[in-house]
């Protein structure tokens, strides 16, 4: 069976419109498992005699049930299909790509799109730390308009503040640290204006804690949005470091041309492949976190230190403390509850950010928390 094939041809679309003309031009390089995945294999310098070593924790030591001696479908075409088809607004696998988390697409969407100490990308801070730090490593200059202070998404300014070398805009949402998801009708705006001609980013790695809706939703209308999300997050499979992004077909298909040949492993495919089967799993424990975090806000909301608590729509909560955030966290840290400070990010003094855990994490936390603070005000 032959593999999905690689095009290199270029498209009228949004893509042949903004990507770099040598990624435009780039014949990419041709795996073993592009052509056959069946047969007798004897073209990829694989070990036919098997692997040294399968999953430690197999039923059977001797059970190789994954091939692992052979290399993995470098397209994932099977996992794309059961995600589309969960994530449903018409999707086909074509709309998808699947990568080592939502890194790699942040980064493959970077080299794809913009050039070296010529192009900028526009952030949103408070925002995720990795679209500067990728930013960096590709020599591309970030432009940034801050949030409002209610962590809103301020449209007029943030058009305002992009140029004709703005190729990507990122929106998080809902956003880290802020909680917060950012209306569809809002992100619809930026998409439309003819002030921005990029790709709209939108960075949903928590989308599945939020009721506001997601824009995998606006794919099919708008082809200068690309969507982000993981299955680190609700999917509880973060060890297994897998993510998609979801867009237009020509954009899926320059990331898919310039990805490394089998950036995904079996082992991750096999999990995320199980994942897609167990939805019922997830939304029973997302329901569960959703009332945890209600739990948790309320008793942050009683805590006479706490001054502001956000809302949010993430697996974990944004708060405020009259005075010594830092102190708290490293204190905590030291004890054996890790939360993040984020007293250092925009609009975030003296706030630190807690994820919701497990029943008797949460009350571990909120004593910890309350007894922490008591101690270093005396």
């Amino acid at each position: 069976m032959m593999a999905e094939e690689k095009k290199s041809e270029n498209s009228t679309g949004i893509a042949a419109k903004l990507a770099r003309p040598n990624i435009l031009e780039l014949q990419p390089y041709r795996c073993a498992r592009d052509d056959y995945s069946e047969g007798v294999l004897l073209d990829a310098n694989e070990n036919a005699l098997g692997p040294t070593s399968v999953p430690s924790n197999s039923l059977n030591p001797y059970d190789n049930h994954l091939v692992l001696e052979r290399y993995p479908d470098p397209y994932q075409i099977e996992l794309k299909k059961k995600y589309a088809e969960y994530r449903g607004n018409g999707l086909t696998h074509a709309n998808i790509f699947c990568g080592v988390g939502s890194d790699e697409a942040i980064d493959l969407l970077m080299r794809i799109f913009c050039r070296p100490g010529v192009d900028n990308i526009l952030t949103t801070p408070p925002t995720y730390g990795m679209y500067k730090v990728s930013a960096k490593v590709n020599d591309v200059e970030v432009i940034t308009c801050p949030l409002s202070k209610t962590f809103d998404l301020r449209v007029p300014e943030t058009l305002n503040a992009a140029n004709n070398k703005t190729k990507l805009l990122f929106i998080c949402s809902p956003g880290n640290p802020s909680c917060k998801a950012i209306p569809l009708t809002e992100i619809e705006k930026v998409a439309t204006s003819s002030q921005y001609e990029g790709i709209v980013v939108v960075d949903e790695a928590y989308v599945d804690f939020s009721d506001k809706g997601s824009a995998v939703s606006l794919i099919q209308k708008y082809p200068n949005i690309v969507v982000l999300q993981t299955l680190s997050k609700a999917f509880g499979l973060a060890g297994i470091r897998c993510g998609f992004a979801i867009g237009a077909p020509d954009v899926i298909q320059l990331m898919n041309n310039v990805k490394a040949p089998y950036n995904v492993n079996s082992l991750t495919s096999e999990v995320a492949l199980n994942a897609m089967n167990s939805t019922d799993t997830l939304e029973r424990n997302v329901s569960i976190l959703l009332e945890q975090r209600e739990v948790v806000a309320k008793s942050l909301n009683s805590i006479e230190f706490v001054t502001q608590v956000y809302p949010s729509d993430s697996n974990f909560l944004l708060f405020r403390l009259r005075e010594k955030a830092k102190e708290v966290y490293k204190t905590m840290a030291n004890n054996g509850v890790v939360i993040r400070y984020r007293g250092s990010e925009m609009h975030c003094s003296e706030c630190l950010r807690a994820t919701i855990g497990t029943v008797e994490e949460n009350e571990k936390f909120l004593m910890m928390l309350v007894e922490t603070y008591q101690n270093l005000s005396n």
